[in-house]
């Protein structure tokens, strides 16, 4: 599918600005997106939406399918009268600045307990109407992701493989009867997907009207405590017990000499071969509901992984292990047809991983933070892209461009200058009008760039426990001088069409 020259910016819901100590779907949404659509950009790229679990990662979530209940907006709630002020009033006094999960969730879980016997109670017949359609559309994954999510609360939290057998292993018995003794949990699992849904699906559609495009990732794999891995176990490389046999990961290199053990478990690629690649075609139905473009993170995978063996420490000991490769997207394209997406290609890319992304004309991507360490044959220098790539000044798991500035080496920081012709003093900025005046099709930007803040707003960094995912934008840091700042760039750069577009 041809790509339209286009521009945008990185943030995830979670950085919103709110009064709920996270932000969510709710009026900082729509002010958002009217920010971009001011400022000439018509892509906004999220991380992944799923239900966040332990180290609150979007990336290792409790579903690939669900949607993140701790995004639901209580204001939107208020509005649909399935809340009153007086169920806000015990809110804690939240940061503005940061995320504080550990206060968080306990509270928006409170508010949607209040919002869900309210829902049963008295919700009006149009949204009891609505909930019985969710729940007919989406009874591939819902149902079996309810009961796991009541089960792991049954038993304490614990990982699915730390349950009794029966439950573990799925005894048809054993479930229909802890189905009936946790019926209440299961609906309010249900009712915090609908109020997600719902949500979700009013700020996309207001984006479109803005002419706003969203970006959103699928993670390659599963986390091995995730409701996709109790449910279908027979996907995965699995013993009996429900611990992975191999595992995902990276091998040792020039910045990690034991490599990256990730741990998730790893796809049975015949199993779903035999299976016409059902449950990944399920998977991409749903990821399109919820955004235009999906971006595949971890490509390479789909050409070759590397396998670690289950209970090692390390990822050093491992191997090479062809995937699933030109057939798994064949197969994609003819159940779902033609349609967008972005491949994440960094890392080890040896030349099937480029072969597989050029045989489906599918972009990459280039991150302009990796361009200085050498010379001008740098492939990661703009002079080098191909018009059908995603350029970067860099993602949410890079550091912000003054953070790196701050922290790069001398000949590194000489060399941007250089090339830039630039002093360096704004540098974010430069790499923003470096990436934006690419010859890449789109071209995106984080907010902390924008914003040109530094290392202490950093979204992850990949390898560290804790502090990752909090970083939140501040509600006047949305200022008209910026969104005409970005928008003369959009405009000098064919990235917008007009200069004054009227604005609906």
């Amino acid at each position: 599918m041809k790509f339209k020259r286009s521009a945008g910016i990185i943030l995830h819901p979670s950085s919103l600005p709110g009064p709920d100590g996270i932000g969510d779907l709710g009026p900082e949404a729509y002010r958002w997106v009217d920010f971009l659509a001011d400022a000439g950009c018509s892509l906004w790229q999220v991380l992944p939406l799923g239900p966040t679990g332990y180290g609150d990662s979007p990336y290792q979530c409790f579903s690939a399918f669900a949607g993140n209940p701790y995004l639901v907006s209580p204001a939107l709630l208020l509005a649909d009268e399935l809340l009153q002020r007086a169920d806000l009033a015990d809110r804690p006094d939240f940061s503005n600045e940061q995320v504080d999960y550990g206060a968080v969730i306990p509270w928006k879980v409170a508010v949607l307990d209040r919002a869900c016997g309210r829902f049963r109670e008295n919700a009006s017949p149009k949204l009891k109407k609505e909930y019985a359609v969710f729940l007919k559309e989406n009874q591939y994954w819902l149902p079996d992701f309810a009961l796991f999510m009541a089960l792991k609360e049954h038993f304490g939290g614990g990982a699915w493989n730390e349950w009794p057998k029966e439950i573990r292993s799925r005894e048809p018995n054993s479930l229909t009867e802890m189905g009936r003794r946790l019926a209440d949990l299961i609906e309010k699992h249900s009712l915090r997907q609908f109020f997600f849904f719902r949500q979700w699906k009013e700020l996309r559609e207001y984006a479109h009207q803005r002419g706003i495009q969203i970006i959103g990732d699928i993670p390659i794999f599963v986390a091995n405590d995730s409701s996709d891995a109790w449910s279908h176990p027979e996907l995965f490389f699995m013993d009996d017990q429900g611990h992975p046999t191999v595992v995902a990961g990276v091998p040792p290199d020039y910045f990690s000499p034991t490599g990256q053990l990730w741990g998730n478990p790893l796809y049975n690629w015949k199993v779903h071969k035999a299976s016409g690649y059902s449950w990944w075609i399920e998977r991409f139905k749903a990821t399109l509901r919820l955004v235009d473009i999906p971006r595949l993170d971890h490509f390479r995978g789909f050409a070759g992984y590397w396998e670690v063996p289950g209970g090692a420490v390390t990822a050093e000991k491992g191997r090479w292990v062809k995937g699933p490769g030109a057939d798994f997207f064949k197969s994609i394209q003819k159940a779902l047809g033609d349609f967008p997406i972005i491949a994440e290609d960094l890392g080890e890319i040896t030349p099937d991983v480029v072969a597989l992304r050029d045989q489906f004309h599918l972009p990459g991507m280039k991150i302009l933070q990796f361009a200085f360490a050498d010379d001008p044959g740098n492939d990661f220098l703009p002079h080098h892209y191909p018009v059908n790539c995603v350029a970067y000044t860099g993602t949410h798991d890079n550091d912000t461009v003054k953070g790196w500035y701050e922290s790069a080496a001398e000949h590194e920081r000489d060399m941007a200058r250089r090339y830039l012709a630039r002093s360096g003093d704004d540098i974010a900025w430069d790499f923003i009008r470096a990436v934006f005046s690419s010859t890449a099709v789109f071209a995106l930007t984080t907010m902390q760039d924008v914003l040109s803040l530094g290392a202490e707003a950093r979204m992850n960094f990949p390898g560290r426990l804790g502090g990752n995912w909090s970083w939140r934008l501040l509600p006047e840091q949305l200022d008209a001088s910026l969104s005409r700042r970005l928008r003369e760039m959009n405009y000098l750069y064919s990235r917008v069409e007009t200069e004054n577009d009227e604005q609906p």
